[in-house]
């Protein structure tokens, strides 16, 4: 086992390697900040020209993740997609892709602050979830006990930046899932002020590794 196994609110959870959220009573797979056509939204904004294989990579990892956990239903915790435009500019493979992964499963997308409306996709679109006793949404504060995103943490260990978890005994905040995304160290005030003193970060990479969260 590869993923850190932990309970929230009475509900066994697993954060895998990946930066994915598995809840396997559920059978329901949940990852943050996809940021699908980030290359494509700078590149028509007239910003940076960057490799345009950050959906491709991003889907293929999530497929990985599908297939080892099984998972029935997919929720998607906003910003799936860099803009609402970047929805309907996806590559015809990658819309390919995307719509196989979604083929027999249940998919949720919930808005975020890059894609706040309805973007042309099938599937629920939602503000939040709630599924007892957690509350899905894309930005925390929102009380419960709590699964977000939207913050993209990272941390460092013996020199190296990681994508990671941040948990508590009330909260989970998701790293960001996709290729192209950047991130916030847990030192920042928004992110030491959000987690109770005795918070894990829970390091992505060959395997999850939790640590005290940095301050």
């Amino acid at each position: 086992m590869t993923g850190y196994a932990f309970t929230l609110g009475g509900a066994h959870l697993v954060a895998l390697p990946s930066g994915a959220l598995y809840w396997p009573d559920k059978g329901l797979l949940a990852v943050s900040d996809l940021h699908f056509g980030k290359s494509e939204r700078l590149a028509r904004r007239g910003g940076a020209l960057l490799p345009p294989y950050e959906t491709r990579a991003t889907l293929a990892r999530l497929a990985t993740d599908l297939n080892a956990m099984n998972a029935l239903h997919v929720l998607c915790l906003g910003d799936s997609f860099d803009d609402l435009a970047a929805a309907s500019a996806l590559a015809a493979a990658d819309q390919h892709m995307l719509a196989q992964l979604m083929e027999n499963r249940r998919w949720s997308w919930l808005e975020g602050n890059h894609d706040p409306a309805t973007p042309a996709v099938a599937g629920d679109h939602l503000t939040d979830l709630f599924l007892a006793p957690l509350a899905f949404r894309h930005i925390g504060g929102g009380g419960g006990y709590e699964i977000s995103g939207h913050y993209h943490p990272k941390a460092r260990l013996a020199g190296r930046s990681h994508r990671c978890f941040l948990i508590d005994s009330q909260r989970v905040i998701l790293p960001a899932y996709g290729a192209y995304t950047g991130g916030l160290w847990t030192h920042d005030p928004g992110l030491a002020g959000a987690m109770l003193p005795n918070a894990l970060a829970v390091l992505t990479g060959a395997k999850a590794l939790a640590i005290p969260m940095p301050r």
